[in-house]
């Protein structure tokens, strides 16, 4: 995702950073919005992307890593966290701490329960429970298309 809105909007994401990775995050910024979701299914995402990346050009930061976490809290809503360099005013402003563990997949939408699952089973190998997680989209379908590759990735807050 670039702010420049005449550019590739999604950057190709190098999965070996990301995949069966623990991560520790202390106070990581990002900006909230949610998206209005049928089924699960985003109806808005791409106006509610625009609105927060209007505000980060507003105010002159940078998105970090390309890291845009969705929260899938009902069937009719998806909260989204965007990765920032600091807090921007007018935005809802959060922050995430604690230990993380990433999960590279790769492959059409529908297959992510099976993703789901794999994920569980993984954690649960590895001793720990899941405390909250997220999906990271890293492309649209235009750039997943254009790349050969639908990359998303789980991030999974940990508890033991």
């Amino acid at each position: 995702m670039t702010n420049n809105q005449n550019q590739e909007c999604c950057p190709k994401l190098d999965p070996t950073l990301w995949d069966g990775k623990f991560i520790e995050w202390k106070d990581k910024k990002f900006i909230k919005d949610k998206v209005f979701t049928l089924f699960f299914m985003p109806i808005n995402f791409g106006q509610v992307m625009t609105r927060l990346m209007n505000k980060v050009d507003e105010a002159k930061v940078k998105t970090v890593d390309n890291v845009c976490l969705s929260d899938h809290t009902s069937k009719w809503n998806m909260d989204i966290y965007l990765a920032v360099s600091k807090e921007i005013p007018g935005a809802k402003n959060v922050t995430l701490s604690g230990k993380f563990f990433s999960k590279v997949y790769e492959g059409d939408f529908k297959e992510t329960g099976k993703w789901c699952q794999d994920y569980e089973s993984l954690i649960k190998s590895k001793g720990y429970k899941i405390k909250k997680w997220f999906m990271w989209y890293t492309t649209c379908p235009k750039c997943a298309k254009k790349y050969g590759k639908n990359y998303v990735v789980i991030i999974g807050e940990l508890e033991q």
